[in-house]
Order: structure tokens, then sequence, then C-alpha cells
């Protein structure tokens, strides 16, 4: 067996892995719960929409609604982390360390206050926009140090301590607001998938589904990128251009988990690696789709350990996908300095 057909049969077993854990997880998160519905009663409901209407409610307007936005906004941070280690070269950049998601979580603040306090109400048009300045802020400063800042460690810390600083104007934000939206503003700053809607489930396909078929097209350029800035410029790949809107496609994918989710740490960097190490490859058009679905998977896991670990209490999502990333990030840190 040549080398290329052994990659090919890698790549259908990684893919078709993922795919068969996609189908597990959902059949799981839909039948897991308070409510226990059968998988006949499920594919009924699903598919012919006929079933008592008590379970009807619970699938298609709480778990259902729940599933889709865990699974595209997981797949969504996962891309935005694998594109913020693209444009870093670095395994360990993603959305969260980065202060990135923390930039968003301030500026959504500080929209949900001011919306709340005027109008009783937040459109989820808002957040997004409210989250993608406020990860474009926390990016701009990143890259303003990356100008004087050379060695890629210390502009990590610098991005830790901007979301640090981004955190406390967040907390300073709280104290002056009511106390009707402080209990709003908390459990959306500790992260979950609970509460979604319809409404939410469409605007988030249709922005992660657009910035999503964006960054496959850009796949070319991106594994260019990755043979060294004067290969990709030698491909005719403008290279200022090629930045913008790299970091834009990241924002744009981190800022729609956050406006619907809160901040989720760890998914960014953890789920790329992982997904890269099953395929051992880093080619852009194999590796765009796989953490796309790998996200995807990872954080409805997640979301259905939240639910069920302690039920009925639910854990936030970010603890959950702290609990199982942070190790892997370590593990992946290790493994970098012995490899030196």
């Amino acid at each position: 067996m040549n080398i290329r057909r052994k990659r090919r049969l890698r790549y259908s077993v990684v893919f078709g892995s993922l795919i068969l854990a996609f189908a597990v997880i959902v059949v799981l998160n839909i039948n897991t719960g308070n409510v226990k519905i059968s998988i006949p009663d499920i594919l009924r409901i699903l598919f012919l929409r006929e079933g008592k209407e008590v379970e009807y409610n619970i699938i298609w307007k709480i778990r259902l609604p729940r599933l889709l936005m865990a699974a595209v906004l997981g797949g969504a941070l996962s891309l935005s982390g694998f594109l913020l280690q693209t444009f870093f070269a670095n395994p360990i950049a993603g959305p969260f360390i980065l202060g990135i998601s923390s930039g968003a979580k301030m500026v959504v603040a500080l929209t949900m206050i001011f919306f709340m306090h005027r109008f009783r109400q937040v459109s989820s048009s808002a957040l997004i926009i409210a989250a993608f300045i406020g990860s474009l802020i926390s990016i701009g400063f990143i890259l303003l140090m990356s100008r004087k800042v050379n060695h890629m460690a210390t502009l990590l810390v610098a991005g830790t301590m901007i979301g640090y600083i981004c955190s406390a104007i967040t907390d300073f934000i709280v104290t002056f607001a009511e106390d009707s939206d402080i209990v709003n503003l908390h459990g959306w700053s500790q992260g979950s998938f609970s509460g979604m809607s319809w409404g939410n489930v469409r605007v988030a396909f249709l922005i992660v589904g657009l910035t999503f078929v964006c960054t496959f097209f850009m796949a070319k350029p991106i594994g260019a990128f990755q043979m060294g800035e004067g290969y990709a410029q030698s491909m005719g790949i403008n290279m200022k251009m090629f930045r913008v809107v790299l970091i834009l496609l990241s924002s744009v994918l981190s800022a729609s988990v956050t406006a619907f989710a809160g901040p989720i740490s760890f998914v960014g960097i953890a789920v790329p690696y992982l997904i890269k190490h099953a395929l051992q490859t880093s080619k852009p058009l194999v590796v765009i789709p796989g953490t796309f679905i790998g996200g995807a998977v990872f954080c409805m896991i997640c979301d259905l350990i939240a639910r069920m670990a302690f039920a009925p209490m639910e854990l936030n999502i970010s603890t959950v996908t702290s609990i199982v990333g942070a190790p892997i990030v370590i593990y992946m840190m290790v493994k970098r300095e012995k490899g030196r």
C-alpha cells in the first residue's frame, strides 16, 4: 500500500469516526434528560412530527435547538482556533488564551446593560456586532504588540494579560448594572447553550455557515502561508490582505460563539490539535472540515456532561471544556518542549 492510499485510508477512518460520533451524541443528547424519550419515539417525532405533545415540545423547542447550537458554535470556535494558530504559527494560540473572547465579553456586557436599561431586550444581531467589535479590539492590541515583541511566548502572555484587563473592565461594568441585569449577565458570562431558540439557530447557522464557506475557499492560500511567508508571496498572495481576511474570519467565528453562548475556554486550542494529530496532516483542505466537525462533537459531548453530571443542577459549559481541554493543552506544551 503506497503512502497516498494510506493517507486516504486514515482520512476516511477519521472522518468516518467523527460522523459516527456525531450521530451517536445527537441521539444521546436528545434521549437523555429529566424526561427520557425512547429512540422509536424520537425518530417518530423528528421525521413524522407525531408523538405526545410534551415529548414533542421537549425535543423541538428545548433539546434540538440547544443541540444544534452546541454543534454550530463548537465548530465555529474550533475553526477560529485553527485560523489563529495559522496566523501566529503557534499551536497554543486560541480565542480564549489570546484574550479575544474576553474582549468580546466586555463589549457584549456593555451592550446588554445599555439595551436592557433602555429597551429591555437585546437582539442577537446587536450581540454579534458587539462581540465582533470586542474581538477586533483585543486582537488589535495583540497585533500592535506583535510589532514590538518577536518572541511568541511573550505575545501569548500579553494576550492573557489583555484578557484579564477586559475581564476586570467587565466586572467593573457589572457593578453598576441593575440586579435583574446582573443575573442575566452572570448566567451568560459563565457560558451555556441553554435557552436557545430556533431564531438563534437560524442566525448562527447563517453567519457561521457563510464564514465556514469563506474559510474553506481560503484553504489554498492558508496552505501556502503554512509553508512560509516568502513561499506564499511567491505564489502571488497579497499578504496584507490575507492577514486581514484571516483575522476577520477568526473574529466573526469567535464573536458568534461569545454572543450566543458566552466565553467558552480551551475548545479553540484542544480540538485543532487533536484533529491534526489524528489526521497526521496540517493541510487546510482536510483540517478545516475535520476541525469543524470535531469541534461540534467536542462541544456536544461537553454540553451533555454539563447537563447530566449533577442533574438536575447544570454545570457551566466552560467548566466542562476547561476540565477536558486544559489537560490536552498541558500535554501539547510538554510535548512541544520535549521536541525541541
